[in-house]
C-alpha cells in the first residue's frame, strides 16, 4: 500500500508502563511488591493512532491540544521522535496521563492523572490546513474536547464535502460523529450505550445485537458505514442497504488488548485512503488489530524513559557509559562480551541474545580493524569497524558498542567494569585471560555454549567455493 497523507484529529494522552517482576508480598500489607525494571513512555489516545500511522510509513499530522506542563512537553517530544507532525490547539488544564503498573507483562493497576478535561483552543489555520491536505482523516475521540471543537468540526465537514473520507472512532463521553462520516467504529459496549434502543430484546445473540446497534447508529448519525468491533470475535459492518457484513478474527491465545481499537481505526483509515471499500477496510483492520494484540499491544510501542536521551540511531559506539550508569543507578547487572563480529551470523546473534538475558544491559567490546588484522591476518576484516559497530548497535539485545584497538579487551574492561563477561565457544573459564581482570572488582567470566556449524571463517570458505 502506497504511503498516504493522514490527518489524525483527537485527544492525545501520555501513557506510562511501569514494568517489573513480582516475587513477594509486602510485609506490612497483603499486596504484591513490584521490583521496578523499566518505565516506558508513549503517546496514548489519538497520539497512539498517530504513531501507529507514522510507523506504517505514512506522512502524519496530528491535530490535538497539548497542555503547557511537563507531561505535555514530554508528550510532544515523544510524538516528534516517532515521526509525527504536531498541530497544537493548546489545552488549558493538565495533560492527561495513564499509568499502568505491570508485572510479568500483565497489568496490576492503572493510575489516571490529569483530572477533568480542560478547555481546547479554537481550530487554527494550521489545523484546518492539515485536514485539507490529507488523503483521509481519522477522528480519534477520547472525550476530552478536541473532536467537539466547533471550528474543527466545520473543517471536517468541509473536507467530507470535498471527497476526503473521514473515519470516526467515537467515545461515550465525546461528541457525535460529524454527519456523513465515511466509517464510524464503536466497540460493542460503546455501541450499546450510543444506540440505547428502547424495547430491544436482551436475550439475542451478541452478533445480532451488535448488528442491530450498527444499523440504528448508522441512521442516527447519518454515517455511510458503521462498524461495531467485537474484540476477539471480529466485527459487524452495516452500510447503505443490503445485509450486514460479519468479519471474524484470528484467535490470539495470549496478548495485550490495550490499543487494539486505535490499531483497528488506523488500518481502516489506511485502506480507505487508498480507495478500498468498507468491507476491505474492516477485514484488514480486524487482521491488523489481532496481530497487534498478539505482539503485545500498546506495550510494544514506545521507548524506555531512561533511554530517551539516546541518539536516534542508537548509542554511539564509543560511549556506552550512560547506559551503564543508568543500569547501576537502579542496582542492575552490567553484562559485556567481545569479539570481531566480522560477517555477523546466527551464531553471533544467538550468543548476543543469551548474553543480554544474563543481566540488564549488554555492551559489546568490538575489535578494531587493526586489532582484527593482527589476530586474523591481512585479509581480515571483511567488514570495516564502523559498519560492524552499526550492525551490532541496531540489534535490540545490544545496548552499547565500544571499539578497542588492543589485542585483548583488558583495558576496556577496566574502564567499563562489567559485572559479567561473556564468551561464546569451547573455553574453560580458567583459559580466559579476562577472568583475572574481572576479579579485580568482583566480576565473573561466563562461557556460553558454542553454536555448531556457525563461524565467519566457514562463511568465507563457502563464499570462495561459490565464487569459483
Amino acid at each position: 500500500m502506497r504511503p498516504a497523507r493522514l490527518a489524525i484529529v483527537g485527544d492525545a494522552l501520555l501513557d506510562r508502563d511501569v514494568d517489573g517482576d513480582v516475587r513477594r508480598l509486602a510485609p506490612d500489607a497483603p499486596v504484591p511488591v513490584v521490583d521496578h525494571a523499566r518505565t516506558v513512555v508513549r503517546p496514548g489516545g489519538a497520539g497512539l493512532a498517530a504513531v501507529l500511522a507514522a510507523a506504517a510509513g505514512h506522512e502524519v499530522r496530528l491535530v490535538t491540544a497539548l497542555a503547557a506542563d511537563g507531561p505535555g512537553a514530554e508528550l510532544r517530544d515523544v510524538l516528534e521522535r516517532m515521526g509525527v507532525d504536531v498541530v497544537d490547539l493548546v489545552l488549558t488544564g493538565q495533560t492527561p496521563e495513564k499509568i499502568r503498573i505491570r508485572a510479568q507483562g500483565r497489568a496490576l493497576l492503572r493510575l489516571d492523572r490529569g483530572g477533568a478535561p480542560g478547555a481546547v483552543g479554537p481550530a487554527s489555520a494550521a489545523a484546518r490546513a492539515a485536514i485539507e491536505w490529507s488523503d483521509a482523516v481519522l477522528a480519534a475521540d477520547y472525550g476530552r474536547g478536541v473532536c467537539a471543537e466547533p471550528a474543527l468540526r466545520a473543517a471536517l465537514a468541509h473536507a467530507l464535502a470535498g471527497g476526503a473520507p473521514l473515519v470516526w472512532d467515537p467515545h461515550p463521553r465525546g461528541a457525535a460523529p460529524v454527519a456523513g462520516a465515511w466509517l464510524v467504529t464503536p466497540n460493542a459496549a460503546e455501541a450499546a450505550v450510543f444506540a440505547a434502543r428502547p424495547g430491544a430484546k436482551a436475550d439475542v445473540a451478541p452478533i445480532v445485537r451488535a448488528g442491530a446497534d450498527a444499523e440504528a447508529l448508522r441512521d442516527r448519525w447519518g454515517a455511510r458505514w458503521v462498524c461495531v468491533t467485537r474484540g476477539a470475535d471480529g466485527a459487524v459492518l452495516a452500510g447503505p442497504g443490503g445485509p450486514l457484513t460479519a468479519v471474524t478474527a484470528e484467535r490470539v491465545p495470549v496478548g495485550d488488548p490495550c490499543g487494539a481499537g486505535d490499531r483497528f481505526a488506523v488500518r481502516a483509515t489506511e485502506v480507505v485512503a487508498a480507495g478500498g471499500s468498507a468491507a476491505e477496510a474492516v477485514r484488514a483492520a480486524v487482521a491488523a488489530a489481532s496481530a497487534f494484540v498478539a505482539a503485545g499491544g500498546a506495550a510494544s510501542i514506545g521507548e524506555p524513559a531512561a533511554a530517551q536521551d539516546r541518539p536516534a540511531d542508537g548509542l554511539a559506539a564509543s560511549n556506552p557509559d550512560d547506559v551503564i550508569a543508568r543500569v547501576r543507578a537502579r542496582g542492575g547487572t552490567v553484562v559485556a562480551t567481545g569479539g570481531c563480529f566480522d560477517l555477523l551470523h546466527p551464531g553471533h546473534v544467538q550468543t548476543l541474545h543469551s548474553a543480554r538475558a544474563l543481566g540488564d544491559c549488554l555492551v559489546v567490546c568490538l575489535n578494531s580493524d587493526r586489532s582484527v588484522r593482527r589476530l586474523k591476518g591481512p585479509a581480515r576484516p571483511i567488514v570495516p569497524e564502523d559498519d560492524r559497530a552499526a550492525v551490532l548497535s541496531a540489534l535490540a539485545c545490544v545496548d552499547g558498542v565500544v571499539v578497542f584497538d588492543e589485542d585483548t579487551p583488558a583495558a576496556t574492561l577496566h574502564a567499563l567494569r562489567p559485572d559479567v563477561w561473556v564468551k561464546g565457544g569451547d573455553y574453560a573459564v580458567t583459559d580466559l585471560p579476562e577472568a583475572e581482570v574481572l576479579a579485580a572488582w568482583g566480576g565473573r567470566a561466563v562461557v556460553l555454549p558454542f553454536v555448531e556449524g556457525r563461524s565467519t571463517t566457514r562463511l568465507i570458505e563457502e563464499a570462495k567455493l561459490h565464487a569459483v
